[in-house]
């Protein structure tokens, strides 16, 4: 099953998700006053550059280069489209002009291959944000030589999901507890890891139970009308749980005061719907720390030879990334929702 990256269409139009696109490539300049240090060239495959969760992952990757001096980014960007993000990541692999790559997988079972062929030719390679192999339970790299990991685990996301909801069923002593669960893309390999671990963290809670399921592509507006049809045919349902895209559109479809909300991005737009009290709660994701993150495993391989090994930032978030009212105040959202 083909695994399809979280957030990855919240972008205006969904029309063109899948379009093959020739991609421009931007190369951010290297920081004066660090010709000493050892050049680290960077091809940095992005999956889509006008993605608002890409926006502050990229341009946390551009400052970091910045400030590792004599470091540079060339962009490249697949717009949504595997195919295009295969081509790029062979073309850059055989053009001999960088010594690093960061891919921001889009499928990332259709990678390893050319992801080992670049590591064979002597390319430190960082992945990002996105599993880059069949297991989403997992930090750890699962390409040998891989020089860093970056992402989040799904299936910790969904397993968080589970947890809050039994909270939110005992909290507000809803029983039944009509769920509403809105996949991403259901097909997906990742809302797959997502709602099996959701499925597993609420199994024994018989007074919590599915009643509807809808997709929202990552998009409110699609959510909007996903959870409108839902409650139509299920005006019993008193929780809704999905990304916060999904959940921006179920807040316009429903009273926050009768239907508990939770989402998982902790956005800008999560994060004040959690101050505001019309939504219950959050589940971390971190895009610009990814971003960073990855680009000074890149540099660390270029310049020392060694690894960074698998990163989870949001492991180091309070609450492990769990946000509540109650301590809301301790979370920046790192991207706009």
């Amino acid at each position: 099953m083909n695994s399809y990256p979280l957030r990855r269409w919240a972008r205006p139009g969904f029309a063109g998700v899948l379009a093959v696109a020739v991609a421009g490539a931007l190369t951010v300049g290297v920081a004066s006053g660090s010709a000493g240090k050892k050049p680290v060239k960077i091809a940095y495959l992005s999956f889509a550059v006008a993605n608002s969760y890409d926006a502050p992952m990229l341009a946390a990757a551009k400052a970091a280069a910045k400030a590792a001096g004599n470091a540079s980014i060339t962009v490249e960007d697949a717009d949504n489209s595997p195919t295009t993000q295969l081509d790029q990541l062979q073309t850059v692999t055989s053009s001999h002009q960088y010594n690093a790559i960061i891919v921001q997988p889009i499928v990332g079972t259709e990678l390893i291959g050319a992801v080992k062929a670049a590591i064979a030719a002597g390319i430190k390679v960082v992945n990002m944000d996105q599993e880059l192999g069949p297991n989403l339970a997992t930090d750890k790299p699962q390409v040998a030589g891989l020089s860093g990991n970056v992402v989040f685990v799904p299936t910790l996301i969904g397993k968080k999901l589970g947890q809050l909801t039994i909270k939110a069923c005992a909290a507000f002593k809803l029983n039944p507890c009509n769920v509403g669960y809105l996949d991403d893309i259901k097909a997906s390999a990742l809302d797959e890891a997502l709602s099996s671990a959701y499925n597993g963290a609420i199994a024994g809670h018989t007074q919590i139970s599915i009643v509807a399921e809808g997709q929202d592509y990552f998009t409110p507006s699609i959510g909007l009308s996903a959870v409108q049809t839902m409650i139509q045919a299920n005006p019993n349902i008193n929780v809704i749980v999905g990304s916060d895209q999904g959940i921006e559109g179920a807040v316009q479809a429903v009273n926050p005061k009768k239907v508990v909300l939770i989402g998982y991005g902790a956005s800008v737009a999560g994060l004040k719907g959690i101050a505001a009290g019309t939504w219950y709660s959050d589940v971390a994701q971190a895009p610009a720390s990814e971003g960073t993150d990855a680009v000074q495993c890149a540099v660390k391989a270029v310049r020392t030879g060694k690894g960074c090994g698998g990163i989870d930032p949001v492991a180091k978030f309070p609450s492990g990334g769990i946000v509540t009212k109650a301590n809301v105040k301790k979370f920046k959202g790192q991207w706009p929702g």
